[in-house]
Parts: structure tokens; sequence; C-alpha cells
């Protein structure tokens, strides 16, 4: 008779148990995950959308420019978006397994409170990983280009800024422009007005359609055909009339603005290389992002508890109060590193550290409280 080990099928139940838990775990986080940030990707967008439409339609920013403008705008949101969907995606997934009883069923099985943290890491770390590329690299890169981006669009002369069936002020705030039409084919403009100030005389322009011509010596004019011009006041003796079959009137060149970009602008490598106090200021906060949303992450164990009998929105609005200090605590350091009132490593550390300990305590309250209950009975 053939004696079987009567220990083999418990040992083969657990791994397999802890297998399905942990990935199902990380499924769930992803997808919501996805949601999120979908979500607040969406709001974003849009939101930058009709800003740089405005722009568009005031003449501020070209019309084929809205979308390369969108595009670096939402890389530069991107981490701090991703921080938020992080953080919600693991409380919004764990607060649903204590409304839906699946924790009690993973309590009795025997994962405890602590056994959360390791899924909560498979998701959290390369989340941060993905965080910390963005916060370093990529959106002081997207942000360069969009200042220099912008930059060549403001530099632009005042024929080629100007927008068809819009009035365009020109830079120098001599001239008002007026094009009707665009025939990008035949490169002409139809139905032009022009108001300008010449000699300190009022005048005004129309043509029926114009092109620009360039000089031997590089001069550029914007020549219009069969138009007329007014000079003056009309009603007193020195209002005139000149009609003419072609007029050319020089565009002004316009400089390349060399301006100084925004810190967030500047690479991780130069920050480092120069390390200025604002320079370091900006340096802590990209750091900051993906540690912040690690630790947010793991935070979101602890205050995914619900108690039926505190109402069950009492913990998402604990863990909204927590995210807006743990955030305005950043920004607070972070101004004072960059006014010298704060070494930018004490700045880095202080607060990160902080949340730490407090995420600490609250581990402690809540697998100490869930030890009580389960003594008691």
């Amino acid at each position: 008779m053939t004696d079987y080990p009567q220990s083999l099928p418990l040992k083969s139940k657990k791994p397999r148990l802890h297998g399905i838990f942990y990935w199902s775990l990380v499924r769930e986080f992803a997808s919501t995950g996805l949601l999120v940030s979908a979500i607040l990707l969406g709001i974003v967008v849009f939101t930058q959308l009709i800003r740089f439409l405005g722009e568009s339609v005031s003449g501020l920013l070209a019309v084929e420019g809205v979308m390369a403008m969108l595009g670096f705008s939402a890389l530069n949101y991107l981490p701090v978006l991703l921080s938020i969907s992080l953080f919600l995606s693991v409380l919004l997934t764990l607060t649903r397994c204590y409304r839906d009883s699946e924790m009690v069923v993973w309590f009795s099985s025997g994962i405890g409170l602590t056994r959360w943290i390791r899924p909560v890491l498979g998701y959290a770390v390369p989340a941060s990983l993905l965080i910390a590329l963005l916060s370093l690299v990529l959106s002081p890169w997207a942000m360069s280009r969009a200042d220099e981006y912008k930059r060549r669009l403001e530099s632009r002369d005042d024929v080629a800024a100007a927008t068809p069936g819009a009035f365009r002020e020109s830079k120098h705030a001599d001239r008002v422009f007026f094009l009707e039409e665009v025939d990008t084919e035949k490169r002409r403009v139809r139905n032009i007005f022009v108001r300008s100030v010449q000699n300190g005389r009022d005048g005004t322009m129309v043509a029926k359609e114009g092109y620009q011509e360039t000089a031997p010596n590089g001069d550029r004019f914007l020549v219009m055909i069969n138009g007329a011009r007014y000079e003056g006041v009309p009603g007193q003796a020195d209002f005139r009339v000149v009609e003419f079959d072609r007029y050319a009137m020089r565009i002004e060149p316009a400089e390349l603005r060399q301006e100084t970009p925004n810190l967030k602008a500047y690479s991780t490598l130069y920050l480092i290389r120069n390390p200025t106090a604002w320079n370091l200021a900006e340096l802590e906060w990209r750091i900051g992002l993906p540690l912040s949303a690690l630790i947010l992450a793991l935070l979101a164990i602890p205050l995914s508890y619900v108690n039926p009998r505190a109402g069950r929105s009492l913990n998402l609005i604990t863990a909204v109060v927590i995210y807006m200090f743990y955030n305005n605590m950043i920004s607070v350091t972070n101004s004072w590193v960059g006014r010298g009132k704060l070494d930018a490593t004490i700045g880095l550390l202080s607060i990160h550290l902080l949340m730490f300990i407090v995420l600490l305590a609250l581990f402690y309250h809540r697998t100490s409280v869930t030890a009580w209950r389960k003594l008691k009975r």
C-alpha cells in the first residue's frame, strides 16, 4: 500500500492562491489607472485646446501651431496626471474591495494588510519609473520645444502672421492688416485692407489682391494690385484719394527674439551642472514627483479602509486632504529652496520622510485595529 504525503496539497494551493491574489490586483490597478489617466488627460487636452484655439483666433498663435503646442502641453502635464492616477487607481480599487467584502475573504485566507504592499509595488514601481522619465527628460524637452516654437511664431513678419478673416496689428503698432482670403496655390491674398500712419497722416489702403515680393537686396514687400489709398480726414481740404495699379509696401523684418527659457524648459543635466537656488528647487520638484507618487500609492492601502458606521466617503475625503497637504508642502519647500531659506537636500528629504512616517503610522494603526478585533472575537 502506497503512502501519499498529506501536506502536498496544502503546499501547492498556497502559492497558487498568492499568484491569483497578486495578478488579479495588478490587472485591476492597471485598468483603473488607464481609465483615470484617460479621463484626466482628456480634461487637460480639452481645456488647453480651447485656450490655443482662442489664441489662434486672436492671431497670437498660427493655426498650424495649435496641434504642436497641444502635444507639448500634454507632455508637460502628463507626470502630474500619472501621479494622481496612480494614487486614485490604488485607492479606488482597494476601497471597492472593502465595500464588496472581498477584503474579508482575503483576510480569512491568511493575507494580512501588509501583504498588499507587494502587488501595489508591482504596479506602482513601473508607473513611478515612467513618471521619472517624463519628469526628468521628456517634460523639459517638451517645454523647451514649446518655447522655441512659440518664439519663432511670434517672430514672424506682419504679413506671415496675419490670419485670414481677422484684423492683425503690426508689431510696431503703426499698421492694421486684414486679409479676407489666402490662395496658397497661387501664393496670393485677396481683398486686402491696411490702415497705417505715415508722416503723421492716417491712411487707408484697399486692394483686390496682392502678393509678396523679395528685392535683390533681400528686402521684402507686400505688392498690392488694383487698389486705392485714402489719406487724411474725410471732409477736410487735405483729404485725397489715390488709385493705383500696383503699390509696394515694405515689410519690416522681424528679429528672432532671444529669450531666456523658463526653469521648466531647462534640461535636468543643465540644472545639475548649474546648481543655483531656483535650479535646485526645480530639480527637487522633478525628483519629488516619482517619489511622491510611490509614497502615495502605498498610502492608499491604509487609507482605503471603509468603515460602514462612519460613512462610505470618509476615507476618500481623508485621502484627498492628505494628497492636497502633501502636494502643497512640496510646493512650499520648493519655494523655500528657491529663495535660499532651506537647504536643497533638507527640502527634498524632509517632506517625503515625513509622509513616509505617516505611512508607517497608518499601517501600524490599521494592523493594530485588525489584530485587536480578531482577539476580541
